[in-house]
């Protein structure tokens, strides 16, 4: 399972740029308006070869401190739940608030590591002021400016050394792991249920009756793999406005373990912000993908009905389209067993090789034919193509100015790629080296 680093604190200490710094990337929007973060933001990082998950609790607060109790507070609790390692950040520059001691009473709770962040210190007089933050109560506090990375390395030495031990064992080792994911009440359980032919989950129409993932073994009609299903359980004052932040940190450690993710839809509700962001999860994953539409049954429909709604599952997830739909009734059985057929046709995608000769020999024509534009009177040619050894299909082609060839012409190149071998429902990646 995945390590998860949670960024929990009050609005507008940094959170964001940290984030941002950590994934080497600006994903998160930064402002030094309070609250710019109203929707929590994830993504994958790493540290001395360490891989783990960040997860931005930035929240929305307005007003009083009476918002706490509605936003920040649900936030800290889910993340201390679900997190590997907690940063607790603080602004130097602010200095010490009554919300800061809010949050620190809550972490101070759990048996978590928590470690204290201080944010926005750039001089040695500011790492001076943040001695008030001892007041906290924590043991030591790590300095950082976020905005420069200074200091950051020894807060990810310090983070990293609370992760569990990368060797494990997996007694499920060698087996395909399919994993149910979608939003609360999306019929993820009765699926699970109804492939199984056992009431192996609680299902009722409450969202989030399942609290654990649960993983089973699926051994019938000659085919077996692991079936996760990632339902989580919320008690009912927690039930509405968290739902997609617990969601999705709910299906993080199961979709990052797993080899194709089912995203079950609601045929009542279509596919929704929160679908989009599974969906975004398992495709940044390099994970193989399938769509299940569940209660087609309920849905009143004509001859057009389906292919409109494919259409619009579609314009959704734009670019990467290539991945398998099916309608079906969870309630019903309705295509279940198609499901379970469509999965591991994924799975055998993933896991495809094409040999070095079939690609040159299909590639190359192609892109003698069409080949990229040049740049500035150079032109570029490229002779040789081969898959990568990697885990997941990744094609490396060689080319006398690689630099030059632009991400259009790779999107070119991967629906030519998808046009003649069979990767339906997998993310494939191409890369451009020197020759």
């Amino acid at each position: 399972m995945s390590n998860i680093v949670a960024l929990v604190g009050r609005p507008n200490v940094g959170k964001s740029t940290l984030f941002n710094r950590m994934l080497k990337k600006r994903q998160a929007i930064v402002d030094s308006v309070a609250g710019v973060t109203r929707d929590r933001h994830y993504g994958k990082s790493d540290w001395n070869g360490r891989e783990f998950t960040v997860i931005d609790t930035g929240g929305y607060i307005e007003g009083s401190d009476d918002a706490f109790e509605g936003e920040i507070r649900k936030q800290v609790e889910l993340a201390i739940e679900e997190a590997t390692v907690i940063l607790f950040v603080v602004d130097n520059q602010i200095g010490l608030t009554d919300m800061d001691k809010e949050v620190s009473r809550l972490l101070q709770k759990t048996d978590k590591p928590v470690l204290l962040v201080v944010n926005k210190v750039e001089t040695n007089k500011n790492r001076l002021d943040a001695v008030e933050f001892y007041e906290l109560g924590f043991e030591r506090y790590y300095t950082i400016s976020a905005m420069d990375g200074s200091g950051t390395g020894d807060l990810l030495d310090a983070a990293i050394s609370h992760f569990s031990p990368e060797v494990h064992v997996d007694k499920f080792e060698g087996l395909p792991k399919f994993t149910i994911a979608g939003r609360p009440n999306a019929g993820k359980s009765t699926f699970t249920n109804a492939l199984l032919g056992v009431d192996r989950n609680i299902v009722t129409d409450i969202a989030g009756t399942t609290r654990d993932s649960i993983e089973t073994i699926y051994n019938k009609f000659g085919q077996e793999f692991v079936l996760i299903d990632t339902a989580g359980m919320r008690k009912k004052r927690n039930v509405e406005e968290d739902l997609e932040f617990y969601s999705v940190m709910r299906a993080v450690r199961a979709i990052e373990d797993s080899d194709v993710v089912l995203l079950m839809l609601d045929a009542q509700r279509g596919i929704e912000s929160q679908d989009m962001k599974i969906f975004q999860l398992a495709q940044k994953n390099r994970k193989g993908l399938v769509i299940l539409v569940n209660k087609w049954d309920l849905v009143e429909k004509d001859s057009y009905t389906m292919n409109e709604f494919e259409d619009q599952i579609k314009r959704k997830i734009s670019p990467f389209t290539d991945i398998p739909i099916l309608f079906i009734s969870a309630l019903t059985k309705q295509r279940i067993f198609k499901a379970v057929e469509l999965a591991m046709r994924v799975y055998e995608n993933r896991n495809r090789r094409i040999k070095t000769s079939e690609l040159i020999d299909v590639m190359i024509p192609i892109i003698n034919a069409t080949p990229p534009p040049a740049v500035r009177g150079k032109y570029i040619k490229i002779k040789y193509a081969t898959q990568l050894p990697t885990k997941t299909p990744q094609f490396a082609f060689f080319a006398n100015f690689p630099q030059h060839v632009k991400e259009p012409y790779k999107r070119f190149i991967e629906n030519q790629i998808r046009e003649r071998f069979d990767f339906s429902g997998v993310p494939i990646q191409v890369h451009f080296r020197k020759k």
